[in-house]
């Protein structure tokens, strides 16, 4: 009963993350920008690297990541303007290495780097705190009520119908917003794998985006579940655990598609 009551707080974090995640990753699939979300969330990273090596306190890193992430949504919503001029994936890669470098720069001059790094890379949702769960909750809720309400224009974005640059920074805005809580929470891997895994696996079924959806919500429930319990038991981190669970189940299911292919 004690471990339950320990383990409900992350798995329910692990929950919310896939639901939110999920369903960008099934953008970012479509637009076929697979390092965007690894790029923006290492541009984020380096808001923070910057408040450690000020000595902000929490407060003030979330303020300091905010700063970031609006930075960033906005540098994103020129994307299909920078690409008339190169390949957006190229200019998605240099972004992240940039953003990786200037992190190491700053996290370097203070006195725990490496374990600032590490935090920023692997989260530790295990600790989370009902806090935490209930701040980030209201905070996807309120991002998934805007992209219900306006979902005609969000997925007319994606599937080419067009939008305006105003609904892009809107995407990528609220996108951003929701990296700056899940990075903190759950670090840059767990994030990318929630994102890019559940609606890789979803789309070797169907390319209906609410069946994608559905079945990414339902392996990735499943591997939060086992994944945060087996950290816990043989004390392991939690991050790469579900990481490399989701990697692998990929894998597999990519194996057996091949094989009836």
């Amino acid at each position: 009963m004690e471990a339950f009551q320990f383990l409900v707080i992350p798995f329910l974090g692990c929950v919310i993350l896939v639901l939110i995640h999920a369903y960008f990753g099934i953008h970012i699939l479509e637009r076929g920008v697979i390092f965007l979300d690894l790029s923006l969330a290492q541009f984020i990273a380096v808001g923070i690297a910057v408040s450690f090596f000020l000595g902000k306190d929490d407060s003030s890193r979330y303020l300091f990541a905010m700063a970031f992430a609006v930075l960033g949504a906005s540098i994103l919503s020129f994307s299909k303007q920078i690409a008339r001029h190169v390949n957006i994936e190229a200019f998605i890669g240099v972004l992240y290495v940039f953003s990786f470098a200037v992190s190491i720069l700053f996290l370097d001059r203070t006195a725990h780097g490496l374990e600032e790094f590490k935090s920023i890379l692997n989260g530790n949702i295990l600790w989370m705190s009902g806090a935490d769960l209930l701040k980030a909750s209201l905070l996807y809720a309120a991002i998934g009520g805007v992209h219900v309400v306006f979902r005609k224009k969000f997925m007319g974005l994606t599937y080419g119908a067009g939008g305006g640059f105003l609904w892009e920074f809107l995407f990528f805005l609220t996108f951003a917003l929701v990296l700056v809580s899940s990075v903190q929470i759950a670090g840059i891997l767990q994030v990318f794998s929630f994102l890019v895994i559940p609606a890789l696996i979803g789309r070797f079924y169907t390319r209906k985006p609410l069946q994608i959806l559905l079945r990414g919500w339902a392996i990735g429930f499943a591997v939060c579940m086992a994944g945060v319990t087996l950290s816990y038991r043989f004390d392991v981190p939690t991050a790469p655990l579900i990481v490399a669970a989701l990697s692998l189940i990929f894998f597999l299911l990519l194996a057996l598609k091949a094989r009836k292919a």
